[in-house]
């Protein structure tokens, strides 16, 4: 599988070379590799337990802050953009892109980075830091948008030429949220919204991915599974090497309907 390679004038690097200035500033490397361990180890370990939370959940600590930016983020702008560009979520314009479950940003920055005119963003997450971090982010990234706390399920969709963006939410949910979840996406999409959803490649994680590919391909939709070897960052790239990781390769599983 050959890597793929970034565009001469891809803002990916400087970006992270920005996040590592941010989040390095008053933490040694070995304090972030041993914090990004505890927060994988924790992502494994305690799904079970954990249904109905955000990562914020995890964030308790400013080492596991800084390495969810560093590592998470990151990872989840680069498998969110290839997506967008396989699928062509990006073949005409957007007025606007709102991520629930925004996280650090990275993956409405990913979309909203592949149209000639940006799209505005809005993301809404459970956690404070989350926000605050996905502010930062666009800002950096020459996007204008807002963030704000509150619950996923009282945000309102749009619809024409709106974006929906839910990248690796949908399993933190139970199962009646859930289900709620898709249909307010398929509601969207009615009323002329592009919906993207993007989880985890592992199966366990996503038991009722089936069901929500037979909604989404039922009314014109497709799923998709995805492996693809990206060219990281050195300082990423070492990161991943030191906390025993390995992700030479990057995988995930998408949905994807336009209803513009």
């Amino acid at each position: 599988m050959a890597a793929v390679q970034p565009a001469a004038d891809d803002p990916f690097p400087s970006w992270f070379d920005s996040l590592e200035r941010r989040h390095l500033a008053d933490l040694e490397f070995a304090e972030v590799r041993r914090a990004l361990q505890a927060l994988t180890r924790w992502y494994v370990e305690k799904r079970a337990t954990r249904r109905g939370s955000r990562p914020g959940a995890a964030l308790d600590g400013r080492g596991k802050r800084a390495a969810f930016a560093l590592f998470y983020g990151p990872l989840h702008f680069l498998v969110v953009r290839h997506i967008v560009n396989e699928v062509g979520a990006a073949s005409s314009p957007l007025s606007s892109i709102l991520e629930l479950g925004c996280g650090t940003g990275g993956g409405a920055a990913a979309w909203a980075l592949q149209f000639d005119r940006r799209p505005a963003l809005s993301g809404v997450d459970t956690n404070d830091w989350a926000v605050t971090e996905a502010r930062w982010n666009w800002r950096q990234l020459g996007l204008v948008g807002k963030t704000t706390r509150g619950d996923l399920a009282r945000v309102r969709l749009p619809g024409r030429k709106g974006g929906v963006l839910v990248a690796y939410v949908a399993n933190e949910l139970n199962a009646e949220p859930r289900e709620a979840m898709l249909g307010r996406l398929l509601d969207a999409a009615g009323r002329g919204a592009r919906i993207l959803v993007v989880e985890p490649i592992a199966r366990s994680i996503v038991p009722w991915w089936d069901s929500w590919a037979r909604a989404f391909e039922q009314r014109g939709g497709r799923a998709d599974t995805w492996r693809f070897r990206p060219t990281l960052p050195e300082r990423l790239r070492l990161l991943d090497k030191a906390a025993g990781l390995d992700h030479g390769e990057l995988t995930g599983r998408s949905l994807f309907l336009d209803g513009n």
